[in-house]
């Protein structure tokens, strides 16, 4: 059965804007397939580039937290947000980068008894908790961060990334986006020699 894109027009390459298509061919390039999110997402170009610029300034820039664990708040949040495509996709990304097999598993069953860090847990839960009740966030969540190690800025990184991603996750659901099938192994098992 052929994997579904997207409810909505997904355009051909060659009929894209030359910088979506360049980005686009660039993450075919480095992994070896295109992520059904750059295909949705291309259906209109101003948004697709607004999206990605905001993706890489919270994901890819210099922070108090590593790259697994801004996967580790990707993961939690689009589970809690019933997001199949970000939990596989991002889950994917996560076990490469933390190369623990099992950890997105777990973050996205029941991330309270996933092996992580309790500074990663604190980071998790107050992710969560902007992902589901911003309104709720006060002084002391600010705090209880703050005892394990966190920044304000740290702090910001962990509440944009778990509003991003919240975004994210009702678009994926929108346009009924679903994972590549290539998302499900990686880093399942160690690569060979």
């Amino acid at each position: 059965m052929p994997e579904r894109i997207s409810r909505f027009p997904v355009p051909e390459l060659a009929a894209l804007p030359e910088d979506v298509r360049n980005r686009i061919l660039a993450v075919q390039e480095r992994s070896g397939f295109v992520p059904n999110v750059f295909l949705a997402l291309a259906h209109r170009p101003d948004e697709f580039r607004a999206f990605f610029a905001y993706h890489d300034a919270l994901m890819l820039k210099p922070s108090g937290l590593s790259k697994g664990e801004r996967e580790m708040i990707v993961v939690a949040t689009s589970a809690a947000n019933h997001c199949l495509y970000c939990v596989v996709a991002h889950g994917a990304i996560l076990r490469i980068y933390e190369k623990d097999a099992f950890i997105a598993d777990q973050l996205a069953t029941d991330w309270s008894k996933a092996c992580i860090t309790a500074r990663q847990r604190a980071m998790v839960a107050f992710a969560l908790r902007v992902a589901q009740s911003a309104h709720s966030v006060d002084e002391s969540d600010y705090e209880a961060l703050s005892a394990v190690g966190f920044s304000r800025e740290d702090v910001w990184d962990i509440g944009a990334i778990a509003a991003f991603f919240a975004l994210s996750n009702r678009m994926a659901g929108l346009v009924g986006m679903m994972p590549n099938a290539e998302f499900y192994a990686l880093g399942r098992m160690p690569k060979a020699k």
